[in-house]
């Protein structure tokens, strides 16, 4: 009669969880390393790989596990085993998710409502001073790939006079968390950065507001000062200002 419950832990199941937990440290580390400056971008990066290699292992390792702890076996560990899993899961998923995100999406970090004559930068010019990203809109092939990747990025219009619309623009920004950096109503210009909550990435927003039919017009730049490609996240961000605006 097999022991069940009664019998020895098995260790495969603690390897799979040591593993899956492992994995998921470097995963959800990489990040908060790299803003603690403790590591490098690279690094950072060099991190979120191997732990999705050691997350892929954990999975492994748990599917092993699983047999052996199976219920009615001859060893214990069958929750840990499926623990051991699930987070290898985890660790695994996310970097995936991202890589995937990125060959989906066009290698840009520039977004905005009017490409023709986007919106422009002036006070936050000089906090981008070293930013391998230029300030000036490259228009032509970025813009072609925004209009094809994110079609839905326009600008809005509501039924507010500018200098109404300006507040409202302003508070907006401010309902979001960005960091105002200039606020500019002669000029109808709003200024900002936001900061991303894992790696701490700086994004710079310019958000311009236009008379336009008896209402006002609201165009929004959205910048990454690092990377090639920002995953969608700038197009995301002026997504939720939109919306925001609109509430």
């Amino acid at each position: 009669m097999s022991p069940g419950p009664t019998g020895k832990l098995s260790q495969v199941a603690v390897i799979g969880f040591i593993a899956g937990f492992v994995a998921l440290l470097m995963v959800g580390g990489g990040g908060p390393a790299y803003r603690l400056k403790l590591v490098d971008l690279d690094d950072a990066f060099a991190l979120l790989r191997w732990g999705a290699w050691t997350g892929l292992g954990a999975i492994f390792i748990a599917l092993v596990g699983v047999w052996i702890t199976r219920p009615g076996a001859r060893r214990r560990g069958f929750v840990l085993t499926l623990a051991g899993f699930v987070i290898g899961a985890v660790a695994f998923g996310i970097p995936f998710a991202m890589l995937q995100n990125a060959r989906r999406l066009p290698p840009i970090h520039d977004i905005t409502t009017d490409t023709e004559n986007p919106p422009r930068f002036v006070a936050i010019i000089p906090l981008r001073k070293g930013s391998p990203n230029p300030v000036e809109y490259q228009g032509g092939n970025i813009s072609q790939q925004q209009r094809m990747a994110y079609p839905d990025i326009q600008p809005v219009t509501i039924a507010e006079l500018p200098d109404a619309a300006f507040k409202r623009a302003l508070n907006a920004a401010r309902d979001l968390g960005w960091q105002i950096v200039a606020a500019m109503p002669e000029e109808r210009r709003i200024e900002a950065t936001d900061t991303t909550i894992w790696f701490g990435f700086k994004d710079d927003i310019v958000v311009r507001v236009t008379p336009s039919d008896g209402g006002s017009r609201i165009d929004v730049r959205s910048v990454s000062r690092l990377g090639e490609g920002d995953l969608g996240k700038n197009a995301a961000r002026i997504r939720a200002y939109l919306q925001r605006l609109q509430q």
